[in-house]
């Protein structure tokens, strides 16, 4: 799957985006993705802070996330393959 960063998450990831195989996070071939489960994954993989100092674990904490265009939930499954966008807050209107 391809992850996107944007803002503050490209910034502490340092990259603005990576490739992830479901088999680095899930332990068995038949387990489901979870957004929670590869989250919880590239906060231990990212060690990178905001130039604020923010790390990129607190980054994602506040950031919302797409899967495929679709705003999804924790609880929400990660097929092989998609795209999920990491979107911190944005400030203006």
């Amino acid at each position: 799957m391809q992850i996107n960063y944007f803002a503050a998450a490209r910034a502490a990831a340092g990259t603005p985006t990576e490739e992830i195989e479901a088999s680095q996070v899930v332990a068995r071939h038949d387990e489901e993705l979870t957004l929670d489960a590869l989250t919880a994954f590239l906060a231990q993989r990212h060690t990178g802070r905001t130039p604020s100092g923010m790390s990129f674990a607190k980054v994602l904490e506040q950031c919302s996330f797409l899967i495929d265009g679709v705003a999804s939930q924790a609880d929400a499954t990660v097929p092989s393959g998609a795209r999920v966008d990491v979107l911190p807050p944005f400030a203006g209107g």
